[in-house]
């Protein structure tokens, strides 16, 4: 690429990209050996592209399947690409299922995990009859009739800050299980239902059990304010299912707060 693989040592830029993905044929984001994730094929890419070993840190660790319009990556590099040209860069070089949209230098404290305020996941929903065959890797098929008003007025017992247990993959090696949500938002495109979930951090499978929980009360299981008791409980047992990995997107990650909170009152909340 010119002289975008040129070293220079003296030079130590902290550098923060914004990158989409198909999680479909990844294992996750977070790197193992001998798989295909994110974080390696990423850290492979962008290591050639400046000519010196790396670590790259992820906003957080998307779930094997799952998908990402807006996480973040930060890395810190020894060398002089503009912002701008980043994306050029990487993307002639990176397979079509992961892609940088944009990238900004930042301060040398920045982090891409520990810098963050706060993120906004999306859970879509397919409810035609059939599933639509050009977004089946992207939506989880359920045909079933829902409840909207039901799952609406259930949605709004998760926000605030609770402890989330009942709603945690029982294999999470977290401790401290309580978070807070901002909000909670369900939007109809056609025959697709889009759950968009904001919070200050989300623990293991968290808002794949928050979109299951919430379908089975849109059809009839459980009714609204049985969430009150799902979370008094603190038992993985007592909430609904994890819906699909493949439903869900990792939305936008904010690092600043007045973002955050424009994002969040957008909805009217």
């Amino acid at each position: 690429m010119g002289g975008h693989g040129q070293v220079q040592s003296n030079i130590t830029e902290t550098v923060k990209f914004i990158v989409s993905y198909d999680g479909t044929d990844f294992h996750g984001f977070q790197m193992q050996p001998g798989l295909r994730t994110v974080q390696g094929v990423f850290t492979d890419v962008l290591s050639n592209v400046v000519k010196h070993p790396l670590h790259v840190e992820g906003s957080g660790r998307t779930d094997a399947g799952v998908h990402a319009i807006g996480q973040v990556i930060s890395a810190k590099v020894h060398c002089s690409i503009p912002a701008e040209k980043w994306p050029i860069a990487l993307n002639t070089r990176l397979p079509n299922d992961l892609c940088v949209r944009e990238a900004e230098m930042m301060p040398d404290d920045f982090h891409a995990r520990f810098s963050a305020v706060g993120k906004t996941y999306r859970y879509t929903v397919d409810r035609g009859k059939v599933p639509d065959i050009f977004l089946h890797r992207y939506a989880f098929h359920h045909p079933r009739r829902l409840n909207l008003p039901l799952m609406y007025e259930a949605s709004q017992y998760l926000i605030g800050t609770h402890d989330f247990t009942s709603f945690c993959g029982a294999s999470s090696p977290v401790d401290d299980k309580v978070r807070t949500i901002y909000s909670i938002t369900l939007i109809e495109e056609g025959q697709l239902l889009h759950l968009y979930c904001t919070g200050n951090g989300f623990l293991y499978n968290m808002v794949r059990i928050l979109a299951g929980t919430l379908l089975q009360v849109g059809v009839g299981r459980w009714k609204p304010e049985h969430i009150v008791e799902m979370l008094r409980q603190k038992n993985r047992t007592k909430a609904g299912i994890t819906a699909p990995a493949h439903g869900l997107s990792l939305w936008q990650v904010y690092y600043d707060r007045q973002q955050l909170d424009r994002f969040v009152s957008s909805f009217g909340m």
